[in-house]
């Protein structure tokens, strides 16, 4: 069986140390009762492990990621970067037919690549150029990098595009 690309991004999350319902929930941006039902498949399926834990505010539950679960993200990490991999190498040979066939095989990965920063964010957005698409024909607004400009962080603090100088005076 194949997991779901929620599925290993919730696996990854958890594996990299997010290890609360609520972070979980924050990191991942999926909704709680559909983060519910994959923490619960992914117990079933032995991917990890749930923990309660006895704190000073009461119990807390901790949830961790078994051997299993780690070498299922690492599977498809490397799974990923191969298929990244493919797709620049027909973007750098310039075969806008190659390209557009493997990016609708693979929509589906798109958001674990951003999530496991197996992309590049700046090649990719040349691919669609290179094609006259846009990133949103393939990627839903809520897995687009912030602010939808293809991880270009424009957020320097000055929107007025002045100087903020404080003299002391």
């Amino acid at each position: 069986m194949d997991p779901e690309p929620k599925d290993i991004i919730v696996l990854g999350a958890i594996k990299h140390g997010t290890n609360k319902f609520d972070k979980i929930q924050k990191t991942t941006q999926i909704e709680p009762e559909e983060l519910d039902s994959i923490l619960k498949q992914l117990e079933d399926r032995e991917l990890i492990q749930v923990e309660e834990k006895k704190g000073w505010l009461g119990k807390k539950i901790e949830i961790t990621v078994t051997d299993k679960g780690s070498k299922e993200v690492d599977e498809q990490v490397h799974e990923l970067q191969t298929k990244w991999n493919q797709m620049s190498a027909s973007y750098k040979t310039g075969d806008k037919e190659k390209l557009k066939q493997y990016m609708d095989d693979n929509r589906s990965f798109f958001p674990m690549m951003m999530f496991f920063g197996v992309m590049d964010m700046m090649m990719f957005s040349m691919m669609f150029s290179m094609m006259g698409m846009a990133m949103s024909d393939y990627v839903p607004p809520e897995n687009m990098p912030e602010g939808g400009d293809a991880g270009i962080d424009d957020s320097s603090g000055m929107d007025d595009g002045g100087f903020d100088f404080d003299v002391g005076f």
